[in-house]
């Protein structure tokens, strides 16, 4: 129903702007038939006069108060969200295990003798005559022949390669199945592997040493040389995922003394234009480097005898920090994609072994001591496990132990899953599924 209002009090108004007098009032409306000169001010009465009351906000305030509300709402839900989801990953993070159970196991058979390691989540055992690939099932996803004295595997994510020292074949695969077969034509010192397949490879040609880059199929990419006169003797040899960058460890004796330089080498679209595919490199005088290695396509690390440094760069790496260790004597290096960790003899109080981590920058994040007697170390799911044959260790980011169990039976490998409470043990003659609760 429409609203009705009183506009005789209006009409009186009107009567009196016009100069109308009390008699008049009898008769209001008659003030409507005559003329009345509105001017600018008649348009605002005032608050004595104006009987109107106000019915709300206009159309365009109440659009622009709901757009308001709307976003609020919207903020707070959000808001709540990112606290349910912080909280939840914070849990996640921080779940501290009570129990751990075999879920499930398989039976291995002719891997008596073979070794075995990660691939690409998938189980790879090799020996002198060949080496096979494995699902979590115990399921045989390939197997390659060859026959090798010293059978030497080095992988990238899911590829891999395996070549014997002083031979001349390299076989190439993938969780997929073999890439091929490398004849290198020259006796084998070094060689790694990128993620595609591509393999860098030193060479022993008398008085030159090469270095030379194939393919899977066994096509040469490139190949450059160098002699103990002019750059040294390559001790390390390191390949990025992509394929497109070399580093290179040379030793070399400059009057009486060593050093080492440290080089890198661009084969993509940038190394094109530069001389003999030289990038950067950097020397250390009195310094042995016997291991470098990338963590990515643009993060490099590599560890002498009494420091270890990082290099960052996807086309030109450069030095970006060093840490020194002095004359501590390094056990073993492992790393990550984003974490490398070295191991020191401790024999203290605190641990027979001394666990720094660094982050790809090359910050120490963490120092764990153990004296589990280890066979690796492994950064995975925002977790660090350390385990040897008959023992292992879970640790958080920070170091904080979440765990400590035991093998029933000696692990050749363990291999984390997907789930962050799931691995797989590679024993002599099963393939287990260890579930932590």
């Amino acid at each position: 129903m429409a609203e009705v209002k009183d506009f005789t009090k209006y009409i009186k108004k009107l009567q009196r702007r016009n100069g109308k007098g009390k008699d008049e009032d009898d008769n209001p409306f008659a003030a409507l038939n005559d003329d009345y000169a509105w001017d600018s001010d008649d348009d605002a009465l005032d608050s004595d006069d104006n009987d109107y009351e106000s019915v709300g906000p206009s159309y365009q305030e109440k659009i622009r108060n709901h757009r308001i509300a709307v976003f609020i709402r919207t903020v707070v839900i959000i808001a709540i969200a990112a606290l349910l989801v912080g909280a939840l990953y914070v849990s996640w993070r921080d779940k501290h295990f009570t129990e751990a159970n075999i879920i499930s196991s398989v039976k291995l058979t002719d891997a008596s003798g073979a070794k075995a390691l990660n691939l690409g989540g998938n189980i790879l055992t090799y020996s002198k005559d060949g080496m096979s690939c494995l699902d979590g099932e115990g399921q045989q996803l390939w197997n390659q022949t060859y026959q090798m004295q010293n059978p030497t595997v080095h992988t990238c994510k899911n590829v891999v390669a395996v070549g014997d020292y002083n031979g001349h074949n390299i076989y190439v695969a993938n969780t997929s199945g073999t890439l091929g077969e490398i004849d290198t034509n020259l006796p084998i010192r070094d060689f790694c592997v990128a993620s595609q397949g591509v393999v860098a490879a030193v060479l022993d040609d008398k008085t030159v040493t090469w270095i030379y880059l194939f393919d899977a199929s066994g096509n040469t990419l490139a190949s450059f040389k160098t002699t103990m006169q002019d750059s040294g003797y390559p001790t390390d040899i390191s390949i990025s995922p992509s394929g497109e960058l070399v580093c290179v460890s040379y030793l070399k004796a400059d009057s009486g003394k060593i050093k080492t330089s440290v080089a890198f080498f661009n084969f993509g679209e940038v190394g094109q234009n530069l001389s003999g595919n030289y990038a950067s490199g950097y020397e250390y005088p009195d310094v042995v480097v016997p291991y470098v290695q990338f963590m990515n396509n643009s993060k490099i690390f590599a560890v002498a005898d009494d420091r270890i440094m990082f290099f960052s760069g996807k086309e030109i790496p450069t030095s970006q920090t060093e840490s020194l260790t002095g004359d501590e004597e390094i056990r073993s290096v492992f790393y990550s994609e984003s974490h490398v960790g070295i191991v020191f003899m401790n024999n203290t109080d605190q641990g027979a072994y001394r666990l720094q981590i660094y982050g790809e920058t090359g910050a120490l994040e963490t120092t764990i001591y153990f004296d589990t007697e280890y066979v690796d170390v492994l950064f995975e799911n925002d977790q660090i496990v350390v385990y040897g044959e008959n023992e292992y260790i879970l640790y958080d980011m920070k170091g904080t132990e979440k765990f400590r169990g035991n093998f029933d039976r000696a692990v050749k490998v363990m291999i984390p899953t997907t789930v962050r409470s799931k691995f797989l043990l590679v024993t002599e003659k099963a393939i287990e599924t260890l579930e932590l609760k």
